[in-house]
Parts: C-alpha cells; sequence; structure tokens
C-alpha cells in the first residue's frame, strides 16, 4: 500500500493483518481521487472506518485542509498515527488531523461534531451488514455534511442503496472488483440542520 500522488506520493502505508481486514486497494483509490479531482483542494474531510487511513492521508496529500479519521479499532488507529507521522514528516498532523477512536453507531456521535461540517465524507464500514444503508438514513449522520457536499459510500456490490435520502441525491457509481464505490450530493439548497426538507 502507498500514496498514489500529491506531497506524499510514493510514501508506503503500514497495513493492518487479519482475515477480515478489506482495505481499499491502490488501484481503486487511484481511480476514486481521480473522479474527485480538485473537490478535494481545502476540503474538511471525514473518513469513518477509516482502517489504515489510506483514503484520509490521500486526500491530505492531495491538498485536503483536515482530515479526521474514526474507527473502533484501537489496533486500525495506532496504525492511522503511525502512517501519519511517516507521510508527514514535515508537518505537524495534529494540526490537520484528529483520529476518533469511538464506536460510529453510537447515538452521540456524529451529533458531537455539531456546528462543524464536512465537505467530503468517506464511508467504508463492514461489508454485508448493511451498514452504509443505515448511516445513510442516519439524519444525524447527514448534518455533518455541508450543503453541496458529497458522501462517498464504498460498499459490496451486493448492498443497493437508495436513489435519495433525506435531500441527498445520487450521482454516480463505480464498481472496482468486489467494492462498489457510490457518490451522493447534498442539495446546496437545504438548510443547514434541515436534512428532513425533503
Amino acid at each position: 500500500m502507498r500514496i498514489i500522488s500529491g506531497i506524499y506520493r510514493g510514501r508506503k502505508l503500514i497495513p493492518i493483518k487479519g482475515k477480515d481486514i478489506r482495505p481499499t486497494t491502490d488501484r481503486a483509490r487511484e481511480s476514486l481521487f481521480n473522479i474527485l479531482g480538485n473537490e478535494i483542494f481545502q476540503a474538511r474531510v471525514l473518513d469513518l472506518f477509516a482502517g489504515t487511513g489510506a483514503v484520509g492521508i490521500e486526500a491530505l496529500s492531495r491538498g485536503a485542509s483536515q482530515v479526521i479519521f474514526a474507527d473502533q479499532s484501537r489496533t486500525a488507529c495506532q496504525v492511522i498515527k503511525e502512517n501519519l507521522a511517516h507521510c508527514c514528516q514535515h508537518q505537524d498532523p495534529d494540526k490537520i488531523t484528529k483520529i476518533l477512536c469511538t464506536d460510529i453507531l453510537a447515538p452521540d456521535f456524529f451529533s458531537s461534531f455539531a456546528p462543524e461540517s464536512f465537505d467530503l465524507i468517506f464511508l467504508d464500514p463492514p461489508y454485508h451488514r448493511g451498514m452504509a444503508g443505515q448511516l445513510m438514513k442516519n439524519s444525524n449522520f447527514l448534518s455533518c455534511l455541508s450543503p453541496g457536499g458529497m458522501i462517498i459510500a464504498e460498499h459490496s456490490p451486493r448492498e443497493q442503496l437508495q436513489d435519495r435520502y433525506h435531500g441527498l441525491d445520487f450521482s454516480r457509481m463505480k464498481k472496482y472488483g468486489n467494492s462498489m464505490f457510490s457518490f451522493f450530493t447534498m442539495s446546496s439548497s437545504i438548510p443547514k440542520g434541515n436534512t428532513h426538507a425533503i
């Protein structure tokens, strides 16, 4: 695993060992960020179920202003910390990142961000549990997204997501091997904190 492009290009990442670990492949990550293009620059990013932190660190490498990583695994959080230290050798990671080792599904997790919001949210929960669809229906989760912001959900091709979630519109889908990326955009016409408007 490595960083594909940007200021950390070529930096190798520490993997997480385990049969249940399913990191986003370098090829899929490269294609994903090519689609996003300039959307990354100066974006505030939330990387959920962050694993090794590869997606969030790639975002930093390509110009994101801040990335918050969240994962409930202490092992994952330690690996993210080590990968940040390795990649951000000439920066202070504490100024542009935060690592939250916590239960993302806890009732008060998303409300704790208020009134902050994010321009991009990466969502990569465990497959075959329907968690991506569940979170997309969570109003507290959606309230974390800025008007005009984007959610990219990585999920199993077997999990079918809706075309619309409370003002969040499906924009495109891309399949890479056994992974599906679904892109959703929040309507800029919906007032902040009013995700039930549609």
